[in-house]
């Protein structure tokens, strides 16, 4: 099975719809079977590298409320963090650009790092409030995820990766998704959002299920001669 996850790395949700599926793979019998893949959504291409704002001001900027509401809105997100064993900083929290994170995570994939890498940018910004724009900051996560740091220079300083990324934000285009985490299951099944862990598991149930039942092929005539099991009919 085929789990891909469009996601940014600065959507709060994002990362708990993370780690509710993983909570949901660990009770799911067939998890070694499962292959789970993150591509590139961002939230605001044209997010600045730098703000003053705080993401409280942000937060009520954009949604036309005030701070002590985006405050306790925050809350509300955090406490459901915490209920999954993440902690969100959001005091110290530096909003910033992420499409060169992005690309470092396309980078990781071709070296079998993503899932790693992935982790180790949620846990950045969100616990670390850590700017995961910043060069700096993205090469020690590279170094960290066990990448060679001066190839992980090379790739944010050339614009490497950049139609990887590009891609994959078309194609969520195209399957009309708005908003992130979006899952998509073995290419044909879709969840959105942070869904309880519950639906998660039920959904690998089902989906399992189905494609175990389901054959690509159409039997065009009765058996005849064949081979099993070690041996060969000969009637």
């Amino acid at each position: 099975m085929k789990i891909e996850v469009w996601s940014d790395f600065v959507c709060p949700f994002c990362y708990i719809g993370k780690r509710r599926l993983e909570q949901a793979l660990e009770q799911f019998p067939h998890r070694e079977d499962v292959e789970v893949v993150f591509r590139s959504f961002e939230l605001d291409p044209n997010a600045k590298k730098e703000t003053p704002l705080t993401i409280h001001e942000i937060i009520a900027n954009k949604y036309g409320i005030s701070i002590e509401e985006a405050k306790r809105a925050n809350a509300d997100v955090g406490r459901q963090a915490e209920a999954v064993g993440l902690t969100f900083r959001f005091e110290t929290m530096k909003p910033t650009n992420t499409f060169d994170a992005h690309r470092l995570a396309h980078y990781a994939k071709e070296k079998g790092k993503l899932n790693e890498m992935v982790e180790r940018l949620f846990y950045a910004y969100f616990t670390e409030s850590k700017r995961i724009s910043d060069r700096d900051v993205l090469l020690a996560i590279a170094e960290a995820t066990g990448l060679d740091r001066a190839e992980a220079e090379e790739v944010l300083a050339s614009g490497r990766y950049t139609e990887e990324v590009r891609r994959d934000e078309e194609e969520a285009a195209a399957l009309g998704v708005r908003g992130v985490p979006f899952f998509v299951l073995n290419g044909k099944y879709a969840i959105s959002g942070a869904q309880p862990v519950d639906v998660f598991r039920r959904a690998l149930e089902k989906v399992w299920e189905e494609e175990q039942q389901a054959s690509p092929l159409r039997s065009l005539a009765g058996e005849g001669g064949m081979c099993a099991d070690g041996s060969c009919s000969i009637d």
